[in-house]
């Protein structure tokens, strides 16, 4: 189970994203016009897809665990140079708050000072690995967390907001489904950020009254968009995990249908529904329109068997290190992605509006 649910996340991860990299940024009347609605298909060339900044963030998050899972300092150390090496490849996509961090490690800042004041989503799409990998060891899971989120944002949202996907990942994966009560009584015990608290309040009051995914986003102010702000985007994903953690298309399309933020939302709530339900439970026609590489589908099932050889029993810290990544065709592939991006940006000047 924990190989499956581990291989979930990191492949329920990458089609998130790849189906929402397309619609990323659009309103959700733009998005529905151009692209149409479900059943969701493969849009960004040619009826493939690939991922963005967050499937790379998850695999880096996985080749760091295998390489350092003893404690969180030398996780964060090997964290951030990954982080240094990965901005040397010009990736397509990166978020303001964590471009300026990782210059601030190249300049030499320790990962411990090197965070800035940030509430974007770069530590939510982080976090579902660690929770999968960490979830029977939940006193080391918000110690990892911290130590991934503030490398780059240090702002209490930021990493609280982490953590609340940490341990609904945790949850998914250690029950192969979703407790709704007893998730949310584990949200009000673990969660003390003012802010976070109330959303995690309002997603109750909304569970009990039984509104749908689009009302729940409506009632944040987010009915043509979930934004990069990660009090939008955790609350949402989480509610729409909590609907449909168990059925893995709903939920992702559900919230890439939103609109807005849809690569990181669709990427987070996949590997959640993909840590609950397994590999399995991810559409063939989703996996096989991917067109990643050297990223590929064989090479993140590879990754998934390392972390479950390195994180299933006692054995574990004997398990192999970092799977090897075929790193110099990493800067072309970035450069045909960038320019596949520009594309869909002059895409946008015309119509349908």
């Amino acid at each position: 189970m924990k190989q499956d649910a581990i291989l979930g996340a990191l492949l329920g991860t990458v089609v998130g994203d790849a189906l929402g990299l397309p619609r990323e940024g659009l309103s959700r009347r733009r998005a529905l016009r151009m692209f149409g609605g479900a059943p969701l298909h493969h849009r960004f060339f040619l009826g493939r897809g690939v991922g963005s900044d967050d499937t790379e963030h998850a695999c880096m998050v996985a080749q760091t665990l295998l390489a350092a899972p003893d404690s969180p300092e030398h996780f964060a150390r090997n964290l951030a140079w990954r982080l240094r090496g990965w901005l040397l490849g010009l990736p397509a996509g990166i978020g303001w708050a964590t471009l300026r961090a990782t210059v601030k490690l190249w300049l030499g800042f320790p990962p411990g000072r090197s965070g800035v004041v940030s509430a974007g989503n770069g530590p939510a799409m982080r976090a579902p690995l660690l929770g999968v990998c960490l979830a029977e060891h939940p006193e080391r899971l918000e110690a990892f967390v911290r130590a991934s989120s503030r490398m780059t944002h240090r702002d209490a949202r930021a990493e609280q907001g982490a953590l609340a996907v940490a341990l609904a990942a945790a949850h998914g994966a250690r029950r192969g489904g979703v407790d709704a009560e007893e998730m949310m009584r584990e949200w009000a015990a673990r969660i003390d950020e003012p802010s976070l608290r109330e959303a995690l309040a309002r997603l109750r009051a909304a569970w009990e009254r039984g509104a749908s995914v689009p009302e729940f986003a409506a009632e944040l102010g987010l009915a043509e968009g979930v934004s990069g702000y990660v009090m939008h985007t955790v609350p949402v994903v989480l509610y729409a995990w909590l609907r449909h953690g168990t059925d893995f298309q709903r939920a992702v399309e559900e919230v890439i249908l939103l609109g807005g933020d849809s690569d990181t939302t669709g990427a987070i709530v996949g590997a959640l529904a993909g840590a609950t339900t397994g590999a399995g439970a991810i559409p063939p026609r989703w996996l096989e329109g991917l067109a990643e590489w050297p990223r590929s589908v064989g090479w993140l099932r590879r990754l998934g068997e390392r972390l479950a050889t390195r994180f299933s029993g006692p054995e574990a810290l004997a398990a192999p290190g970092a799977l090897p990544l075929f790193w110099p065709a990493l800067l072309p592939r970035n450069l045909l992605v960038l320019g596949l991006v520009l594309g869909h940006g002059f895409r946008r000047l015309l119509p349908p509006y």
